[in-house]
């Protein structure tokens, strides 16, 4: 891929340009790549900082939800100043200040079995930053129906997880068959996160779609990394394919996201 750069181009992406598992290609690949953030809170605000300064060329927001006081310990693309504002509308602007390099679009809906194909049909990769299991197992479904990647990332108070689907074998539902039942987990706004927590997981989050773009090192691909803030350990646990899995299993019986049941109130970016 051939990759043009102008002067403040050069001067911008220089980094990336000089790395010899990058370079002048690489950085083409980042610029031609497009990536849909599903919620733009703790987990996405690092997300959609870094894909764009990296320069991920088209970047996709979703979000429904508008911009409280309660979230900016966390999310930190958005100011005080945005207090009430769509949280798509501030993140969208933080982006363009940036990097005014990257395309961004705009999806102020709920993502849902009516709106998710269509809000990941123009993606590459899919970054789930939501914070409960309905809308998880749903993202989960519609990148296994479209063979979209897809990186996950959760939360809870000092603990995190991350890993990353390949939009086949193993899924989300391999190693979460089923959601707990309604309140044997407290929901977002009960639990409580270390402000900084969404920050590292976000990152590795990141980090991985970068090397899924990039098609450099190994991705958390059937591995799920566990991080524990209180003493800074990491753990990997191996994801199996489960032959039984309703949506990448042997006899699916999930073949749309009308098959699924995808139930849940909380909001959709932790």
């Amino acid at each position: 891929m051939t990759l043009e750069l102008d002067s403040t181009q050069l001067q911008r992406y220089s980094r990336h340009v000089i790395m010899e598992d990058v370079g002048p290609d690489g950085q083409a690949s980042l610029l031609d790549a497009s990536v849909l953030v599903v919620g733009a809170g703790g987990l996405g605000s690092p997300v959609l900082e870094y894909l764009a300064a990296a320069g991920v060329g088209t970047l996709g927001i979703a979000d429904d939800d508008a911009v409280e006081l309660s979230n900016l310990q966390r999310q930190v693309i958005h100011s005080n100043e945005d207090v009430g504002r769509k949280k798509v509308d501030s993140a969208a602007e933080f982006v363009a200040g940036l990097n005014p390099d990257i395309t961004v679009n705009r999806h102020p809906v709920r993502v849902t079995s009516e709106t998710v194909m269509e809000l990941i049909a123009d993606y590459d990769i899919v970054v789930d930053g939501t914070d409960n299991f309905p809308t998880r197992f749903l993202l989960n479904d519609a990148c296994v129906l479209t063979g979209t990647p897809l990186s996950h990332g959760a939360v809870y108070q000092f603990e995190g997880q991350v890993t990353t689907m390949t939009g086949g074998k193993p899924c989300y539902r391999c190693l979460f068959p089923e959601a707990p039942p309604e309140g044997a987990v407290p929901d977002c706004s009960t639990a409580g996160v270390l402000g900084v927590l969404p920050g590292t997981v976000g990152m590795i989050q990141a980090t991985e779609v970068l090397k899924l773009i990039l098609d450099e090192g190994t991705t958390l691909a059937g591995r799920l990394l566990v991080y524990n803030a209180r003493d800074l350990s990491f753990e990997t646990v191996p994801i199996n394919a489960n032959p039984d899995c309703p949506v990448c299993g042997e006899e699916p019986r999930i073949s749309s996201v009308s098959d699924g049941t995808y139930q849940g109130s909380c909001a959709l970016s932790d």
